[in-house]
């Protein structure tokens, strides 16, 4: 009794000089956001209302909505051999694996082996063989080994949202490489009839200067407007080579062995549904990557704490011993033993040099880290919806007054060539008129492009694909060719 009641004063003297609760900070953060965004024209007035966390669902086949067959066959094309997603499939297969070694720690270590044993002295030497089937078993008193289960978990739970993370953003990716090519191609079509008509331009020109009817420099000039329009050709062709290469590159394939035949840009506008701020925090894969990561630091700052506590472990063996090889594994030589004292082994650090310590400030001071990121990560997911949701706005009033100045420019192109044609203008009149009219025009495509590029933009920030809801005019998804 009276040594019970020591060793029992002794671990309760070791338990207070630990001073360490096993306590965790919390593994999700209160976040005070906008009830909506600041882009938007109106409120949805419950058209949208908060769900379950739902990061890891499929988004679906959401580039659908601009009905282009090719951009679906090239998206599904880069999901399956593009080489950064294969490697973000790796991390996911490693971090579960790494979360079952983890996992492991929580079970029954069982062993078994065969081999002699030679002993003796300068007499005598006997062999004596064994046949021993050992385990031990941590009993999990303070929640180390399951904290450390559950961090491990949410490891791979957080890889698992950065597979999704780099899926979307090749998805998004592919498609915006695409409607930029298509938007050059549209520029390449503009700026090749133009270069066809500045040669008509020329001839014309030269026909007249040599008929004694116009002068040498409007000849100059024509030259001069004909060798710039096709100087700026070759751009848009570099850049549309540019463009082909990296979409290669995002299909798994070397730039030699791919190359996407030439179309103008024909994208539908997209008016995709921004919802609620709220909503981001469970569709961004990047943002759930950043909460898991913040919920398993909150479990490893549990495993550190722990640490300063007793651990319990139970061990034993049996098998069989025999001084005959023949005899070994006969009823009779069976042996047992559990535990090294009747069972059981309690232990617990008093002396470590400052290690657990140094262990628990380390998981802190990560903690404080990533709630940093995930509050930033949050942030950053605001302005990219911002972002677009602007970019998108913009546009549509841009492409408006664009259209209106392309009309105009053309008008004043035919009325300046006819001028010119009957000698009641100059050649300059027709270069400034020609010069504005191309100038509008690829003002408009560029447009059109960023507005179909933006539109994906806004796709990705708000996490990739949507369900459908009850519609309200001017929230539901609409598509118009």
């Amino acid at each position: 009794m009276t040594k019970f009641n020591l060793s029992l004063t002794t671990l309760v003297a070791a338990l207070v000089l630990a001073g360490c609760s096993t306590a965790k900070p919390p593994e999700q953060l209160k976040l005070d956001l906008p009830t909506q965004y600041r882009e938007q024209a109106e409120a949805l007035d419950g058209a949208w209302k908060l769900a379950m966390p739902a990061d890891s669902k499929d988004r679906g086949e959401w580039w659908v909505v601009f009905g282009d067959d090719n951009l679906s066959a090239l998206i599904v094309e880069a999901s399956n051999a593009n080489l950064n997603l294969a490697m973000a499939l790796a991390r996911v297969k490693d971090a579960r694996a790494a979360a079952g070694v983890v996992n492991a720690d929580r079970g029954v270590q069982v062993d078994v082996g065969v081999g002699p044993t030679r002993t003796g002295n300068s007499q005598s030497i006997s062999t004596q063989y064994s046949a021993p089937l050992s385990f031990s078993y941590e009993v999990d008193l303070f929640g180390r080994l399951s904290d450390a289960s559950r961090a491990a978990r949410l490891d791979a739970q957080g890889q698992e949202a950065a597979y999704r993370s780099v899926l979307l953003a090749l998805q998004s990716d592919v498609a915006q490489q695409y409607f930029t090519i298509r938007s050059l191609d549209s520029e390449l079509d503009v700026l090749q009839k133009t270069v066809a008509l500045r040669q008509e331009a020329l001839d014309l020109t030269q026909r007249r200067f040599d008929a004694g009817d116009t002068s040498e420099l409007d000849v100059a000039q024509a030259k001069t407007e004909w060798a710039t329009t096709s100087a700026e050709l070759e751009g848009v062709k570099r850049q549309r080579a540019q463009r082909d290469h990296a979409l290669a590159i995002l299909l798994g394939k070397a730039p030699a062995e791919f190359t996407l035949a030439v179309a103008p840009l024909a994208a539908p506008i997209v008016n995709v549904p921004a919802g609620l701020p709220s909503d981001l925090l469970e569709r961004r894969p990047d943002i759930a990557q950043a909460q898991r990561q913040l919920a398993a630091s909150s479990a490893r700052i549990g495993a550190a704490k722990a640490a300063f506590f007793p651990k319990l472990l139970l061990t034993g063996s049996a098998g069989y011993e025999s001084n005959e090889l023949r005899d070994l594994f006969k009823w009779s030589s069976r042996s047992w033993m559990l535990g090294p004292v009747v069972g059981t082994m309690l232990s617990m650090p008093l002396f470590d040099g400052g290690r657990n310590r140094s262990n628990l400030e380390r998981a802190d001071a990560n903690y404080e880290a990533l709630v940093a990121n995930y509050r930033q990560q949050v942030l950053v997911g605001f302005q990219d919806v911002e972002d677009n949701l602007s970019a998108l706005r913009t546009l549509d009033r841009q492409i408006q007054f664009e259209d209106q100045a392309v009309k105009s420019a053309q008008l004043a192109t035919r009325l300046a060539d006819s001028r010119y044609r009957y000698g009641s203008a100059s050649y300059f009149e027709v270069i400034d008129a020609q010069r504005s009219s191309l100038s509008s025009q690829r003002s408009k495509i560029r447009s059109t492009g960023q507005r179909a590029v933006a539109s994906v933009g806004l796709i990705r920030a708000l996490g990739g694909g949507w369900d459908p809801i009850p519609a309200k005019e001017g929230v539901a998804l609409a598509a118009k060719q």
